[in-house]
């Protein structure tokens, strides 16, 4: 018997978009401490993070970045138009996005947040983000996602 393909949000919401993805399926474990091993599961470079931010006023941000760099607050702060941002707190994470840590996309959140794409992102032909679940993410063109979430596409990786 076939198996049958997982569908979360994020996958059916590009389906309805008729958004061209692949996906790609890994051993998640709790244990592993960097992401170094899920980047070499998956083309290194290729493999983005979805982090989530609160401004002062419990506004999300969300912010997209290659997996092996770090946000810089400040400047997404500064491309948001906010005085400050700080990390969602991860107790926050699944009420707030309807996403667990190490599953958390993009893609089909509980509520449309502003998005911000690293701009790194715009000269490769596809990236990896998670697909909404730990061990499964989707491949796909970042005009493609940028267009699904309303993203735009900043300078938000700390140097």
């Amino acid at each position: 018997m076939a198996k049958k393909k997982k569908k979360t949000n994020a996958i059916r919401l590009a389906e309805a978009a008729h958004i061209p993805y692949e996906l790609h399926e890994y051993q998640w474990k709790e244990e592993i401490e960097d992401e170094k091993e899920r980047l070499r599961q998956i083309q290194e470079g290729h493999l983005y993070k979805t982090i989530v931010t609160i401004t002062k006023e419990n506004q999300p941000i969300v912010a997209v970045l290659p997996g092996d760099c770090e946000l810089d607050l400040k400047k997404l702060a500064k491309v948001s138009h906010q005085k400050k941002i700080e990390l969602l707190h991860l107790k926050d994470l699944e009420k707030t996005t309807g996403y667990i840590r190490g599953g958390c996309s993009p893609i089909g959140m509980k509520k449309q947040f502003p998005t911000f794409i690293a701009t790194q992102a715009q000269s490769m032909n596809t990236i990896t983000v998670s697909a909404g679940m730990r061990g499964l993410q989707m491949e796909l063109r970042p005009r493609d996602l940028a267009q699904m979430v309303n993203a735009q596409f900043a300078d938000i990786i700390l140097e």
